[in-house]
This record gives C-alpha cells, sequence and structure tokens, in this order.
C-alpha cells in the first residue's frame, strides 16, 4: 500500500479534479508483477494502468489501492468491473472515495462479486495525500492555502508599499515549486496594480495553475503579466454590486471573466471547485487574506518568515483587522511545521 501511494503522489498537482491514486498488482503467490497511477484527468485510472502493464496473469492475486475503485462511467471505464473480470481475489482499499457517485458503491459491488475487501490500511497517509480532492468533494469548495512573506517585525512591505524581496531566493524558489501543486492561484485587484506578478510556477508544472484575480471595481491596468495567456490561462472574477462594467475593455478577450453577485471569498472557492480544482493558492493582499479566512476558505497557512525589521505603518502587515474584542476570538493554528530555508523560517500550520 506504501508503494501504491508513492505512485499515487507522482500524479501531485496533475490529476484535477480526479484524485492522486496508484495501484500495485501481486500474483497468488505474492509476488509484484505490475503498477500504476494515474497521471492526468482524461487519461487512464490507476488500476487500468496496472492491467496495462501485467507481467503475468492476475488471476488469484491481490490488488492494493489507496482509494476505492470508481464504478461509474466518467472519461474512462469503471476500474471495478476491470478488477472483477480479471479474477483477483482480494482488494485492500486504503480509504472511501467521498465521492457521490462511487462512495461505498465500489467496495460492494466488488463483495457482491465475491472478492474479499479489506478497508483501512494505511489510512491516515491516503487521507492525507488527497485532502484536497476530499475537501472539495464533501464542502463543494475548493481547499485553501494561504501563503505571505513577512519580516521578523511582522510587515509585508515598506511605507511605500515596496516589498521586493522580503524574503531570500531560495524561499521564493520553493514557492514557485508550491505553486506546481495548486490548481489555482487568486489574488486581489490591488496585488495586481501594486506588483504586476506573473503567477507562475517557472516552467515546473505543464501547464501552469490558473492564475486568478478577485476585483470589486474592474479597474485593472491595461497591461499586465496575468494578460500574457501564452504563460498562463488567467480568469478575472469581479463583484457585481460594485464593479463599474466599463472596465471590461481593459481585458483582453483571452483572460475568461466571471462575475459573483458580492465580495464573498466563498463564491470564488465554490467557482472554482466546479471549474474543477480541487485546491487554490492564496497569495493576495490583507483585506482579501482577511475575508478568506472570515468566510472559512482557508485550511492552512503558509508563513515565510525573513530575518529584517522593516517598520513602517501597522497597516503593512499580513492582514486587515479581524475586529476582535477578547482573546477568545483570537484565530488559532495549530500542528505547526517549522524548517528553515537558508536564513528565512518557514512555517506550516492548519486552521
Amino acid at each position: 500500500m506504501k508503494r501504491a501511494i508513492f505512485l499515487a503522489s507522482l500524479g501531485n498537482g496533475t490529476t484535477s479534479p480526479n484524485p492522486m491514486v496508484g495501484a500495485v498488482i501481486l500474483d497468488k503467490d505474492g509476488n509484484l508483477i505490475s503498477d500504476g497511477f494515474h497521471y492526468k484527468s482524461g487519461m487512464p485510472h490507476a488500476e487500468a494502468m496496472a492491467f496495462k502493464n501485467l507481467k503475468k496473469d492476475a488471476r488469484g492475486g491481490t490488488i492494493y489501492i489507496n482509494l476505492e475503485p470508481c464504478c461509474h462511467q466518467g472519461k474512462t471505464p469503471p476500474c471495478v468491473d476491470k478488477i472483477i473480470s480479471s479474477g483477483i481475489k482480494r482488494v485492500f482499499v486504503s480509504i472511501e472515495d467521498p465521492d457521490k457517485r462511487v462512495s461505498g458503491k465500489g467496495i460492494k459491488l466488488l463483495k457482491d462479486a465475491g472478492i474479499k475487501v479489506h478497508l483501512g490500511l494505511c489510512e491516515k497517509e491516503s487521507l492525507e495525500l488527497n485532502k484536497y480532492f476530499i475537501h472539495r468533494n464533501i464542502t463543494d469548495n475548493a481547499f485553501g492555502v494561504l501563503k505571505w512573506a513577512m519580516s521578523i517585525d511582522g510587515r509585508v512591505g515598506l511605507k511605500n508599499g515596496k516589498s521586493k524581496w522580503i524574503t531570500n531566493k531560495n524561499s521564493r524558489l520553493l514557492v514557485h515549486s508550491y505553486r506546481a501543486r495548486f490548481d489555482a492561484i487568486v489574488i486581489g485587484g490591488n496585488t495586481l496594480r501594486k506588483d504586476d506578478p506573473l503567477l507562475t510556477s517557472r516552467g515546473i508544472r505543464e501547464p501552469e495553475p490558473l492564475r486568478v484575480v478577485f476585483t470589486k471595481t474592474l479597474d485593472l491596468p491595461e497591461k499586465s503579466n496575468l494578460w500574457d495567456c501564452n504563460l498562463a490561462k488567467t480568469l478575472v472574477v469581479y463583484d457585481a454590486s460594485t464593479a463599474n462594467k466599463k472596465y471590461l475593455k481593459r481585458i483582453p478577450e483571452c483572460v475568461e471573466i466571471k462575475e459573483i453577485p458580492s465580495d464573498n471569498p466563498k463564491l470564488i472557492s465554490n467557482l472554482l471547485a466546479k471549474k474543477g480544482c480541487n485546491n487554490i493558492f492564496w497569495e493576495c493582499g490583507p483585506k482579501l487574506a482577511t475575508s478568506a479566512i472570515k468566510a472559512g476558505c482557508i485550511q492552512e497557512i503558509m508563513t515565510f518568515i525573513a530575518p529584517k525589521i522593516l517598520g513602517g505603518v501597522s497597516s503593512m502587515n499580513p492582514f486587515a483587522d479581524f475586529e476582535f474584542s477578547d482573546m477568545n476570538e483570537v484565530i488559532n493554528l495549530y500542528d505547526p511545521e517549522i524548517s528553515f530555508i537558508g536564513d528565512d523560517i518557514f512555517v506550516k500550520s492548519t486552521i
């Protein structure tokens, strides 16, 4: 099962809206005769790849899969049918599929066919591997990770707005590698106007993640790195209740445009989930970051802390005012993972 989980992880960043799945087949004597993994949506599932790679007959053998095999016709045929017809006698499944089209039905079909099914092996590891996919299927919203970089005195920029560069080169390279694991990257209109970011993985992932700009006004620059759709796809989402549509003409035709009825970030999360995004990397400024946390759009936080003192006004911090009046109201973070990237400190935690 650990091998199946490792193989599944090779699809990190390319399988959405599907989960990451690996499969390992042993013959009736317990010898490894095949394995496979799901690489990309629309391509064969892990079980199909494993059967395609068979070195000998699997009849009487065992298959290990980190997620319940599908039993519905999608872009590819049901994997349960293939397992049943193969003559395999035992199936080890790590976790059930949260997709309502499957969710226990695949396991039942296997049992009804006389196959012994064992559920729960390496459950913790499999839940962690596919937490983005599971979250989207349970909540109908994309899993959100908020990232920011700040000085040791909690500033994200100077008084004049300059912030390049707070962290070191290796920290920035790590951000690029993280972007490659996400389906979409979200910023606000202020970040676009101030920083004109590329929001790419710098070629680590192909295709690049979807770049998303949320704007309340639509007053966006006529020239921007995000308008180059040859680098990556871009989506502009605007608040229909406040935006001035006269600015739409500034946005190139290659950029997708969607409107939502209010400035609630939850609407963006739901919109992107419907587009097949399992996860979102929020690289936004203080106001949108605060709104996203309040709306429950953020499940994890990544903080890069540089050993620098910027000083300046209090507004140059990662968040706007949450308006807490008591310490019992503050947001607690859990399970912190702390590491050093040169002189920078990297903290990853859950909300």
